[in-house]
């Protein structure tokens, strides 16, 4: 069906059950999102706590909010609900005790769109009590086809990543003309297979690499009421394995086939015996230190310090988020933001300045956006010895010496394009509530302000 005028951008399905404890993060993430353009459709699945209650009362506060109340039925049968309901160009999910980042969703499209692809795999945060670990599979930083795809599943059985629903973001008209829908009669891996059917009818997938999803294993949600005792298990299993069986083959020709049936069975066997269970990763955090954040002062007078400051923390927490996504560090970020916005470089304390960072760190970051092919560096003469070496005493004592005439790269556009969407993002929340005129006028005069402020720094 086609999108009207009126119609959101993106359908967010919740599934609901007994969920009262943690339902309000969960809807109150969404709500908040950067992206506006959603609707959020609740499906309570026959809870009988106060989920139903709050499920209204969301709708009755926010037009964008729909409540739907059933029989219980399971959580393919409340998903499906939503699915038939939803009047967005995309599909996302979340489960009703998790929450998501609030440029989730945007991200998502962004990356969609930008892409051109048919679906989009997010990195999330598995949390465990007060302590979170970031999770991802797939190393590109490009879209990749649907065997692509496939061969890294492949690599990891039983993994979240590749079979649940809520890092993902769908064409409905994919879902729609070819009635890709969750198996009602399967409890235990039901939304892998769904995944699997909608792959098959893709061309390509985005892996995007920046965490928007925190899952949070709950007892007694939805997703655990399921289970019809050790043989309906067995049965389901089995079924499951099969329907892998079927889309691989579905997905390669038969010779390619044959020759990943022993890394299939394999993984079929994993699979099995593991029970799509995902043990702790490491590298976990805090809760609540994953992402850099940002908390004002609102009792704080708009000085020009304060008006500043602010400024380059919000934007600094944007340019963040494509450091995490590019696997960088932040100080890279804006290395590469400083080349991009410049043709010459400077001595290395001018540099180390700009991205508030020691020469040292400098020049490791240079090193590194050499190695990773984003910058690429005139090397004439001695003093491009900390390109390659660790910095000796000689050479950091130099801090004063000019950087070599460095360019970014073809491989680097990527960045550059995020760091561009970064820097719109910071526009957006900063020009809010503004009209189109206003923004040109306060654009061009903050441009000339800095121009003025620049000018006096060069002096």
């Amino acid at each position: 069906m086609p999108r009207t005028a009126t119609a959101p951008k993106v359908s967010i399905i919740v599934p609901v059950y007994n969920a009262e404890r943690h339902l309000e993060r969960c809807v109150d993430s969404i709500l908040s999102q950067e992206f506006q353009d959603v609707e959020l459709i609740l499906v309570d699945d026959g809870s009988t706590d106060g989920s139903p209650a709050l499920c209204d009362a969301y709708a009755g506060r926010d037009s964008r909010v729909r409540a739907i109340h059933r029989e219980n039925g399971g959580v393919s049968v409340a998903r499906n609900a939503g699915i038939d309901v939803a009047r967005g160009e995309y599909l996302q999910f979340l489960d009703a005790d998790d929450w998501i980042t609030t440029d989730a969703t945007k991200l998502l499209v962004r990356a969609m769109e930008e892409n051109r692809v048919d679906m989009v795999i997010a990195d999330f945060f598995r949390v465990v009590g007060g302590r979170v670990a970031q999770k991802s599979d797939i190393d590109e930083e490009c879209a990749i086809t649907r065997e692509e795809y496939a061969d890294h599943m492949m690599e990891t059985p039983a993994d979240f990543y590749w079979g649940v629903c809520w890092n993902k973001l769908y064409k409905r008209s994919i879902v729609e003309s070819h009635q890709v829908r969750m198996d009602p009669t399967i409890s235990w891996s039901e939304d892998f297979i769904f995944n699997m059917e909608y792959v098959l009818h893709c061309k390509s997938v985005f892996p995007l690499h920046a965490p928007i999803y925190y899952y949070v294993k709950t007892e007694g949600s939805l997703v655990e009421t399921q289970s019809g005792g050790f043989g309906s298990m067995l049965r389901m299993k089995l079924s499951v394995i099969e329907y892998y069986r079927s889309f691989y083959k579905n997905v390669y020709d038969e010779s390619d086939y044959q020759s990943r049936s022993l890394a299939l069975n394999t993984f079929l066997l994993g699979m099995a015996a593991d029970g799509s269970a995902m043990p702790f990763m490491p590298g976990t955090k805090k809760l609540g230190t994953e992402r850099p954040s940002v908390h004002a002062n609102r009792t704080m007078r708009a000085t020009p310090l304060a008006e500043a400051r602010y400024a380059e923390l919000l934007l600094d927490s944007y340019l963040g988020v494509v450091a995490t996504q590019f696997k960088l560090d932040l100080v890279d970020v804006l290395l590469l933001a400083y080349l991009d916005a410049t043709r010459q470089t400077g001595t290395i304390d001018d540099v180390a300045e700009f991205v508030d960072a020691t020469p040292r760190a400098v020049r490791a970051s240079v090193r590194k956006l050499v190695s990773r092919r984003f910058v690429e560096v005139e090397q004439t003469g001695p003093k491009l010895l900390w390109l390659s070496h660790d910095d000796t005493d000689d050479v950091a004592a130099d801090r004063s010496s000019k950087l070599p005439q460095m360019s970014l790269t073809q491989d680097a556009v990527a960045v550059v394009t995020a760091i561009e969407n970064a820097y719109r993002d910071f526009e957006t929340v900063r020009y809010a509530g503004f009209s189109e005129d206003d923004v040109d006028v306060m654009r061009n005069a903050n441009r000339r302000a800095a121009y003025n402020v620049r000018d006096r720094l060069s002096e």
